[in-house]
């Protein structure tokens, strides 16, 4: 059985539509980065402490997918807008530039003589925003979309007009590089290889 430790909507939603079966069990973790922390590796220890979180939860047997996702763009790390005034800060620094999307991809089990084995994998995507105005900016914020996304856009929504090229996996954008998670769930017999 594969369970998934996250709330993530949108992460549900790309298993669902990939035909994937699973549970879902949020994690509770802090997920404050650490003082000096490259983000890369922020996203890759996150995803790992939410699935060994729900894995010390889960029944015998049980596979599990942890995922966290940033935007980082200069170095600095992007995560959920805490305001509106936060939001409309991350859309400036995006605006008329390139940044990276990465996503940490941890998928943990118990084996058979109680070993936890976790295989942690990352996806990283450079996305290409156009520059926004103040009042695109303002009212793409009052929209309510970007409250509760990394860097405080959705590249399936209504910010997808402002993303003219991504090199890498888009669905790694959305916030599960789904082809990455597919193969790495195939070496559990999870899902099937093709």
């Amino acid at each position: 059985m594969l369970i998934l430790a996250s709330q993530s909507p949108r992460r549900a939603e790309l298993l669902r539509n990939a035909g994937i079966e699973f549970a879902v069990l949020a994690p509770d973790v802090n997920e404050s980065m650490r003082d000096g922390e490259n983000p890369l590796v922020y996203v890759k220890r996150l995803a790992q402490e939410k699935a060994l979180a729900v894995l010390n939860t889960a029944e015998a047997g049980a596979v599990v997918l942890g995922a966290d996702t940033t935007v980082v763009v200069d170095g600095e790390s992007l995560g959920k807008p805490t305001d509106e005034a936060d939001a409309r800060r991350m859309l400036e620094r995006l605006s008329g530039r390139s940044h990276q999307v990465m996503t940490g991809v941890c998928v943990a089990w118990l084996s058979a003589d109680g070993k936890v084995t976790a295989e942690v994998e990352a996806e990283v995507t450079e996305v290409e925003f156009a520059a926004l105005t103040a009042e695109e900016a303002a009212s793409y914020v009052a929209s309510g979309e970007p409250m509760d996304k990394a860097g405080a856009y959705a590249i399936q929504g209504q910010a997808g007009r402002w993303i003219p090229r991504i090199e890498g996996c888009y669905f790694n954008v959305v916030g599960l590089p789904l082809a990455r998670v597919c193969a790495m769930l195939a070496r559990r017999n999870v899902v099937s290889a093709r």
